[in-house]
């Protein structure tokens, strides 16, 4: 870690922590105002990005050895503590500020802490990667961390992806499918690996973690604590809507073509959207700039770079998630950019 490898353009990503930090506050202290001040939030980065041509472009990649990756790490004890903080306020509130909580907190649980279980899980750290299963366990959703690595990355871009959009596909219609095939997909690839290895069920972190958020959730249901429980579940599908959403836009309709052999061309530039708005780019950890993580997986969040030969979303996420969820909407704004680039 080489602190000395920062510019000052490099410490917008302290920003990464305020949001969660400001959430948590709110859970605790007014836990009634909680969901508004979420929506405010991703409302107004929205308007912004939508709005600032000067927020259309973040600054270039860090150096090699920044110390940026530590921030990732210290979210961590601050999402357990939000989620703890959610169960209390749960327990003690009215049904309808339990839904406002849950609202509020699977924000930061799909935003951040999803996000940033993807870049951990990316790691070469053992002690990172164990992290990211800790943020994908808290949202009941650990399949992620095998049928993202072993399957996405291999197959993005192809019809053989579940967590890839087709052309024509509308959020609806893709989300059904994608939380099926992911799935079904990670547990089938654990089992080939735990195959391949020689190694029993109980060797996986998959099935350790799934049993997990079932046994947590039973022993909610099974103690009565109705409210806890309707939050822990609502917080958990929200963050998975957004992550999934985020699938769902990040290679719609592009497709990578079949070599001679049947097996598709390697990944480049034009088979992923990207976007290099400053606001999104910097509370996400530049999970924007989606071309370049593709094609060099290891590559720390800091250092990854814009390609703006990529294709390119007409605003950063927090507007294209919402855009997204409209579909009419949706294939207005992208058909006619995927037309211009098969044009090109």
């Amino acid at each position: 870690m080489d602190v000395r490898a920062l510019r000052f353009s490099d410490l917008r990503f302290l920003l990464v922590l305020l949001i969660p930090a400001l959430t948590l506050d709110a859970v605790v202290h007014h836990p009634q105002t909680a969901p508004l001040a979420t929506a405010l939030i991703w409302l107004t980065i929205a308007v912004v990005e939508a709005t600032s041509p000067a927020l259309a472009r973040s600054p270039a990649p860090a150096a090699p050895g920044s110390p940026l990756p530590w921030l990732l790490r210290l979210y961590v004890p601050l999402q357990l503590a939000l989620l703890a903080a959610g169960l209390h306020a749960a327990w003690l509130a009215s049904w309808p500020t339990v839904f406002g909580i849950a609202f509020a907190v699977g924000f930061v649980t799909g935003a951040y802490g999803i996000t940033f279980a993807h870049e951990l899980g990316h790691g070469r750290r053992r002690a990172d990667r164990a992290l990211a299963w800790v943020l994908m366990g808290t949202v009941a959703y650990p399949q992620f961390m095998v049928e993202h690595y072993r399957g996405h990355h291999a197959r993005a871009a192809t019809h053989d992806d579940p967590a890839t959009a087709r052309f024509g596909e509308s959020l609806w219609r893709f989300l059904p499918r994608t939380l099926a095939g992911n799935f079904l997909g990670a547990w089938r690839l654990e089992a080939q690996q735990l195959a391949r290895l020689r190694r029993g069920w109980w060797t996986s972190p998959l099935a350790w973690w799934t049993a997990a958020a079932v046994a947590f959730t039973g022993l909610l249901a099974g103690a009565g604590l109705w409210k806890p429980l309707a939050f822990w579940v609502l917080q958990a599908a929200f963050a998975v809507y957004l992550l999934e959403s985020v699938n769902y836009l990040e290679h719609y309709g592009l497709q990578r073509r079949e070599g001679p052999d049947g097996r598709p061309e390697p990944f480049g530039a034009a088979h992923a959207w990207n976007a290099d708005h400053a606001i999104s780019n910097t509370l996400l950890a530049n999970l924007q700039r989606h071309s370049d993580h593709h094609m060099h997986a290891w590559k720390p969040f800091p250092e990854l770079g814009a390609m703006p030969e990529a294709p390119q979303l007409p605003t950063g996420y927090a507007g294209t998630i919402l855009l997204a969820a409209v579909p009419p909407l949706w294939f207005r704004v992208m058909h006619p950019r995927l037309a211009a680039r098969a044009a090109a």
